[in-house]
């Protein structure tokens, strides 16, 4: 059988299922992987270079309180945007680790790649998106970007625009004149309505829909941007929306059945694409058994248009097995 409309495969921070996330090694095996897009969260250092990491410190996944422990802010943390980019490149990236004084410099993931092991750099954007089109042209393939602007009010508000630096890159290397290639994604809506309407981008764009509770850096209200009148002001301005995995699955009956929300029927009924995150084998949600059971329940009976993994190949090989057929 042919799958109509074959969801997308959004490697979430590369494969950083066995890599360490946004290193470019992780970046080249989802590539070789088969993932449709490579997703690049993006910060900028004190100099203004747009750099891919997902947070706006430094000291979850690099050594920097090794090379500069006397630069932390009166938080404790290290922010990537009092360093200058050549200072960040003398930094070293490992798994993502825990801070907290119980658990500070162990893995999250505990069973993933080696955390002290190899040499691993935070890459610019621009290398980055220079990397993948380097590696689209050896290896005969078109994989997309997937880029995600990181806390662009906390930018500003440090005087850096985000938004502006983002598009200079994209327009240095390509992907500007590209919309098939490229998706910008963002918590925050009036920073994609300033895309769309002052910045004029062509490129699509997916309203990133997390929990009131998280203090993303963002007024948005994301209760209201599930109701249909939220996703009528979505369609305003976005292609799509990226929803969080309980967002869609509520959990299981009494029967053992998966309960969905009526959230992708309404995006669908708007013309907007559903991307939910993040999948993850060695993080299913409560009463899911295994990870082909959680794809099972969004691609066959949620008809999500795609989803990030830090697992790609996981779910290539779930796709192409389904086209397949029995």
């Amino acid at each position: 059988m042919s799958i109509s409309n074959r969801p997308i495969v959004i490697a979430h921070r590369g494969a950083s299922g066995y890599l360490p996330e946004h290193t470019l090694a992780a970046k080249a095996l989802a590539h070789a992987m088969g993932a449709d897009f490579l997703e690049q969260d993006v910060v900028l250092s004190r100099d203004g270079a747009a750099i891919v990491l997902h947070d706006i410190h430094l000291d979850s996944t690099t050594d920097v309180a090794q090379h500069f422990p006397g630069r932390a802010r009166s938080d404790g943390r290290f922010y990537a945007i009092d360093f200058d980019l050549e200072e960040i490149r003398q930094l070293r990236v490992h798994e993502r680790a825990h801070l907290d004084d119980k658990r500070k410099g162990s893995a999250v993931y505990p069973e993933r790649f080696p955390i002290g092991h190899a040499l691993f750099t935070v890459p610019t954007l621009a290398e980055e998106l220079d990397f993948l089109a380097g590696l689209d042209r050896s290896r005969g393939c078109r994989t997309g970007v997937y880029i995600e602007l990181k806390s662009p009010n906390w930018h500003r508000r440090e005087g850096l625009d985000l938004s502006a630096a983002v598009l200079a890159v994209l327009q240095q290397t390509g992907y500007q004149d590209r919309p098939e290639q490229v998706f910008l994604q963002c918590f925050d809506d009036q920073t994609l309505q300033q895309l769309r309407k002052q910045l004029k981008t062509p490129l699509p764009m997916i309203q990133l829909i997390g929990e009131n509770g998280w203090g993303e850096d963002s007024a948005v209200d994301y209760d209201y941007l599930r109701t249909p009148e939220g996703l009528d002001y979505v369609a305003s301005y976005a292609q799509g929306i990226g929803p969080f995995i309980p967002h869609i699955y509520l959990g299981k009956a009494v029967s053992g059945a998966p309960q969905l929300s009526a959230l992708v029927e309404e995006a669908h009924a708007r013309g907007l694409q559903v991307h939910p995150y993040t999948f993850r084998r060695d993080e299913l949600p409560a009463g899911i058994g295994n990870f082909e059971e959680l794809l099972d329940i969004f691609i066959r009976q949620a008809g999500v248009d795609g989803l990030f993994t830090d697992f790609p190949d996981l779910v290539v090989d779930y796709l192409n097995q389904w086209e397949a057929g029995p």
